[in-house]
């Protein structure tokens, strides 16, 4: 096989974990990444750097969303547990999270199953109109960090000396690098909506604003799941204090300016959600926007056959990326495995 027998179109968590999971495989040395936007860019239509990012039932209540986050947290716990080198961005930590309203029973029950150290705390002891909440040991990402230390992980020898190209793609045809290119993993994200060869019609942004807080103090995940927003305080593991604060949920816009108004009301809510960030040492470092890149029915998982070549499309988790990524791309990669299998016969010959 050719260095540029497989092809991953994004180099977002998605693209990222897919080149993982290929690399753990044996495939890393036929992989290359091409992208618009790599690992330490700031762009808003890079949406991986600006994620809280952490574990928590933010995620839909469908089958496949399920599936993925019981994946994506078991996996993750296992690989901190391990110490393996993927996991050096990642941490336990600490975790409350409220909804305002009854989460579908499956997605209760999903979760007993598997969220380690769990507690679902009794209606006496919720906070005002909230209906349900639960305590955990949860998963802490440095989401910038640890897109740069996956990138830097690729790079070397033994995950494959993975190539990564700095190239805007036009259309889904330009994935294919070469005659030699038989198999492409669509890792878009957002520009599943323009792209041609994509353009799917299901797939829309949502805006979201964070702070970035300097809050030595908080060591703790908390959330509060509500009817139209999102409030979240996350610690990033290996950030000298720092913690991510949020957040706005707003389907269908894309707009990429800071909000002032915004910015007060995140420091309000999370401030009633724990009050440990009302005690003075607080420092704003900065406020963000980024675009989650989601898709009516959830993430779109699919092959397509294209003539004598295979398109595994892997886009469209919204808010989920870091979470449940990492279930994804095992789906992703089995989903290619008929074509992996030919590419290593020849490989062979």
């Amino acid at each position: 096989m050719a260095r540029d027998s497989i092809v991953i179109l994004g180099a977002g968590i998605i693209g990222l974990d897919v080149a993982i999971e290929l690399s753990k495989r044996g495939y890393g040395k036929y992989v290359t990444v091409i992208a618009e936007h790599l690992p330490g860019d700031t762009s808003i239509d890079y949406t991986s750097p600006w994620a809280g990012a952490n574990f928590s039932g933010i995620s839909g209540g469908d089958a496949n969303a399920l599936r993925w986050d019981r994946a994506g947290y078991t996996l993750m716990m296992e690989m901190i547990d391990k110490k393996v080198t993927e996991a050096r961005y990642l941490e336990k930590t600490e975790s409350t999270e409220y909804w305002d309203e009854m989460p579908q029973p499956d997605k209760i029950q999903s979760m007993t199953e598997y969220l380690r150290d769990l507690v679902i705390i009794p209606k006496s002891e919720l906070p005002k109109a909230v209906a349900f909440g639960i305590k955990f040991t949860t998963v802490t990402i440095n989401a910038p960090a640890h897109c740069q230390h996956l990138k830097t992980l690729l790079s070397e020898p033994e995950y494959g000396s993975v190539p990564f190209i700095r190239r805007r793609a036009s259309r889904l045809q330009d994935a294919f690098l070469s005659e030699n290119t038989k198999l492409v993993f669509n890792c878009i994200g957002n520009s599943a909506i323009t792209l041609s060869g994509v353009s799917d019609a299901k797939c829309y942004p949502t805006r979201g604003q964070i702070l970035l807080v300097k809050a030595p103090s908080v060591k703790q995940n908390i959330m509060r799941h509500g009817n139209g927003y999102e409030t979240y305080v996350i610690p990033r593991p290996l950030s000298d204090g720092s913690v991510i604060l949020g957040g706005y949920m707003q389907k269908g816009n894309s707009f990429p300016n800071v909000k002032e108004e915004e910015t007060k009301s995140i420091l309000q809510r999370t401030g009633e959600l724990l009050p440990v960030l009302l005690n003075g040492e607080v420092e704003i470092i900065g406020a963000v926007v980024g675009l989650r890149p989601s898709r009516e029915g959830g993430a779109r998982v699919e092959q397509e056959r294209i003539s004598d070549k295979i398109v595994i499309h892997n886009y469209g988790a919204g808010g989920t990326g870091f979470q449940a990524g990492i279930g994804m791309a095992v789906d992703a990669v089995d989903l290619a495995a008929e074509s992996l299998k030919e590419l290593n016969q020849k490989s062979m010959l």
